[in-house]
């Protein structure tokens, strides 16, 4: 004989509900990717030198490859010298006309003013002889127009004599300058194509590719090596738009590999997607709106070797559920 007993319905419910409590940890799988970047020069040139190989362990700033520019030296010491030409031409015009210069224009102009007053009083003398027809009008026309071209030598002296006082105008003193940082943005522009001929690792990381051997011409942008950023691993991992809201950027989450069950990583989201995936362009039922997807981009600082490229890796979030409203 046994008895039956009758719960009330709310019972059933917390017992429901203790049976299959909630939980706050969203799992979701996806596949490790890595950083790589390619290394390639800014200038055409000729392959020179490759110190490493695919596979080798490089840190940012490894010297990985050299190329040449056979007329680059030819190039820079070219610069260089119109760079000192213009910076001689910008002191000689900060400086000035040197108290020499100035002397011996002071010097000409006196022997032209002594020259512009003896052909004035040779006009004057002349004068009242051509008047009278005692000197020939031939004559007293040459006096007078010695008098007026010494008198024109003499103002042109002077005014010259003038500007070697005042100095450099401002302008000029201004285009020198302009001109000597003009030939110095040259010069720096050929050692920079020079020193872009040393390719370095820009990060640290293994080499996963080289496509350039010595004797090789590669052009701008080409890629000589690929270094993969492996210390630095990421997974794109997709949640439901019901998880979406619990998730925030630099929240910290745990991760395993299918082979190491017993091993866990730790990374930090670093991106979540604004934009909702694999799901129909019109979500008409509610069947369709639950396949809306958001990928939340997680990134890990390996420091095992144990994460590679191309492995699946299941990540767990901690996405603490609202509080429940009384």
């Amino acid at each position: 004989m046994f008895m039956r007993i009758r719960l009330p319905l709310c019972c059933l419910f917390a017992f429901s509900s203790c049976a299959k409590p909630p939980t706050s940890t969203v799992e979701a799988t996806g596949t490790l990717e890595v950083v790589e970047v390619d290394v390639s020069p800014t200038s055409p040139g000729r392959v020179s030198r490759v110190l490493v190989d695919e596979g080798a362990a490089v840190r940012a700033g490894d010297t990985l490859a050299v190329l040449t520019i056979p007329t680059l030296s030819a190039d820079v010491a070219q610069r260089e010298a119109k760079a000192a030409s213009a910076g001689a031409a910008l002191q000689e015009a900060e400086h000035g006309p040197r108290t020499a210069e100035i002397a011996g224009a002071a010097a000409e102009l006196a022997a032209a003013e002594a020259a512009a007053d003896r052909a004035a009083k040779d006009v004057e003398r002349l004068r009242p002889l051509a008047a009278r027809q005692n000197v020939s009008a031939q004559d007293y026309d040459a006096a007078r127009a010695l008098a007026a071209s010494t008198a024109g030598h003499r103002d042109a002296l002077r005014a010259q004599l003038q500007l070697l006082r005042e100095g450099t105008r401002p302008e000029r003193v201004r285009a020198a300058e302009a001109d000597a940082r003009s030939a110095r943005a040259s010069v720096s522009s050929a050692l920079a194509t020079a020193r872009d001929l040393v390719l370095v690792s820009p990060v640290t990381g293994t080499v996963t590719n080289r496509s350039a051997e010595p004797g090789e011409v590669i052009g701008a942008g080409q890629a000589a090596l690929t270094v993969a950023q492996t210390g630095r691993q990421t997974v794109r991992v997709y949640v439901s738009e019901a998880v979406l809201p619990r998730i925030r950027v630099g929240q910290e989450v745990h991760a395993l590999l299918d082979a190491f069950p017993d091993h866990e990583f730790k990374g930090r989201v670093i991106a979540i997607s604004t934009h909702a995936e694999y799901t129909p362009r019109v979500a008409l039922t509610e069947r369709e709106r639950a396949d809306l997807l958001f990928g939340v981009k997680v990134e890990f600082a390996d420091t095992t070797a144990m994460l590679k490229a191309g492995l699946p890796i299941t990540v767990r979030i901690d996405a603490p559920l609202p509080a429940a409203k009384p």
